[in-house]
């Protein structure tokens, strides 16, 4: 039997890289699947190249009225909801001395506030028992120029997952954190780099990977079928790194 069969989940952020590829992960391991995204258009094509039945909705999940208004659509297409994979997030590298309040705002209302909202507007309808994973970094682990308060704001998303498991451990919610490494996924072509800039800070953070190279989205998403399967049903708070040895080694 598959091992997500009956179960119905959230992603968002679904349209792209690590979300898309974990929708359709979901899918053929039998969940009913909804995705959000901030684009109009790759919510579109996202629902085309997913199929039939997946639930597409735009929605910004800094906006807390807009992932209350998705929790009501859920509310009445699927009745309870058993997954929420908090993927959403953005990167804007800028040197420290640089950062700005428009900077640190943006971050702050995508990569925390998100997380933040996309829990309490979906807590209503969490099963017991249920799973939600955050999509953090291994640069909350490992120190990167030009990307300080992008870690930081991942290490918050860690840090929630903690406080959370302390607080909804008795309803059957179970909060986990995957960590990613480099991801060949859209986020770095959103750097607003020059080509040949972006190729040399990618060969630069590549050098330091023991892997020696960029993750696919599969294999990310692999990890978050884990921790939102049953498979990982006795795994609380915790921060699984699939980053190529990056962090640890």
């Amino acid at each position: 039997m598959a091992r997500l069969t009956g179960k119905t989940a959230l992603i968002t952020g679904g349209t792209t890289g690590i979300g898309l590829a974990t929708a359709k992960m979901f899918i053929k391991e039998g969940a009913r699947v909804a995705i959000t995204g901030q684009n109009a258009e790759r919510v579109a094509a996202a629902a085309q190249e997913l199929g039939e039945g997946v639930i597409a909705l735009r929605a910004d999940v800094a906006s807390l009225a807009d992932m209350c208004a998705v929790a009501q659509r859920l509310k009445t297409d699927f009745g309870t909801l058993d997954i929420l994979f908090a993927n959403a997030g953005i990167a804007a590298p800028m040197p420290f001395s640089d950062v700005d309040e428009a900077n640190i705002d943006r971050l702050l209302d995508v990569n925390v506030k998100g997380v933040i909202y996309s829990v309490q507007s979906m807590l209503p309808l969490l099963s017991n028992p249920s799973s939600v994973v955050f999509n953090a970094s291994t640069l909350a682990e490992k120190g990167v120029p030009g990307m300080a308060v992008y870690a930081a704001t991942k290490a918050a998303v860690r840090s929630l997952a903690r406080g959370l498991t302390t607080e909804y451990t008795a309803r059957g919610i179970r909060f986990n954190v995957v960590s990613p490494g480099l991801t060949e996924t859209p986020i770095y072509s959103k750097l607003e780099m020059e080509p040949a800039a972006m190729e040399q800070w990618a060969a630069q953070m590549v050098a330091g990977v023991p892997a020696k190279r960029f993750a696919h989205a599969d294999e990310i998403a692999k990890a978050v079928l884990f921790l939102a399967s049953d498979d990982s049903s006795y795994m609380l708070g915790e921060n699984l790194f699939v980053d190529g040895g990056l962090a640890t080694i």
